[in-house]
């Protein structure tokens, strides 16, 4: 019984210890969740003023020949995919690489990974990547985000993949977040045929040219969709961390009170039968 005993308390130790950490993660991610959340909410404006200037210079050029225009040429795919650096996050990465993988079957593709464990595993998978050098999400600057989008407009322009997509998690709320994927190229969509096309605007000349204009737009318009996914990405980890040490503290702290008790329980029938055994003595004597 003493054993028995002795192998609680320790139990319970190591549990206590455990939500200490667990604990300190919470927090942590409470406090960094604020600020990232309110960064996703501040890059969303700069997306979609990109966004409608595209939409504007594609409506009012019916002649546009700009290769991100035109309906694909090659079937390949790159994926730009967007993951954490740590796991405790509950099933944040493992829902982004089931949405993925999904996405991928059947076709011919490469990957652009963002993170620590995508590159993980997508390495894992034999999937090839064009580069890992941004294995470090948290470290993903502004000037990041317009070098991916730089490779990524030069290799389709090379015609080494026909379709972009981004596939990040879309931070809905602090205890909703939602894997989503995002086309970034071709641009044909963005063309209205004559039938949704709307009443005629007015007028706008760019110089040199509407075309030229477009080009060096969308890298731009790359790079602010990338970094609005990292934006969007990093919240959403943070909120799903934050929700799974919040849950694992409170297992935590159910599993010691259930030993506690077990102790207890233990300790005062270990008591009662000392007692028993004094009792039966005296009375034999």
């Amino acid at each position: 019984m003493a054993a028995n005993m002795k192998a609680v308390k320790l139990r319970i130790r190591s549990v206590q210890s455990t939500m200490q950490i667990t604990k300190a993660m919470e927090l942590v991610a409470s406090s960094k969740l604020r600020k990232a959340k309110e960064r996703a909410e501040i890059c969303r404006p700069y997306f979609r003023e990109l966004h409608e200037t595209l939409q504007d210079i594609a409506d009012g050029n019916t002649d546009l020949t700009s290769v991100y225009v035109k309906p694909a040429v090659s079937e390949k795919y790159c994926y730009v995919v967007m993951a954490g650096d740590r796991g405790l996050a509950g099933g944040y990465n493992s829902n982004m690489f089931k949405a993925v993988e999904a996405a991928m079957e059947g076709k011919d593709c490469v990957v652009l990974p963002i993170g620590k464990k995508a590159v993980e595993h997508f390495r894992r998978k034999g999937i090839p990547c064009i580069t890992e050098k941004y294995a470090e999400i948290e470290d993903v600057s502004v000037a990041n985000c317009f070098e991916m989008a730089n490779m990524l407009c030069g290799e389709f322009k090379n015609k080494e993949f026909g379709h972009i997509e981004l596939c990040y998690t879309k931070f809905v709320s602090m205890l909703s977040q939602q894997p989503d994927r995002i086309s970034m190229l071709p641009l044909s969509d963005l063309a209205r045929t004559e039938e949704k096309k709307e009443p005629v605007r007015n007028l706008i000349l760019y110089e040199p040219s509407a075309e030229e204009v477009f080009d060096a737009i969308v890298p731009e318009y790359l790079a602010g969709l990338i970094y609005g996914g990292v934006c969007e990405s990093q919240a959403s980890e943070l909120a799903a961390r934050r929700m799974a040490m919040e849950a694992a503290t409170g297992n935590a702290e159910e599993m010691i009170e259930n030993l506690n008790l077990f102790y207890n329980r233990a300790r005062q029938a270990s008591i009662t039968q000392e007692i028993t055994e004094i009792v039966g003595g005296a009375e034999g004597i």
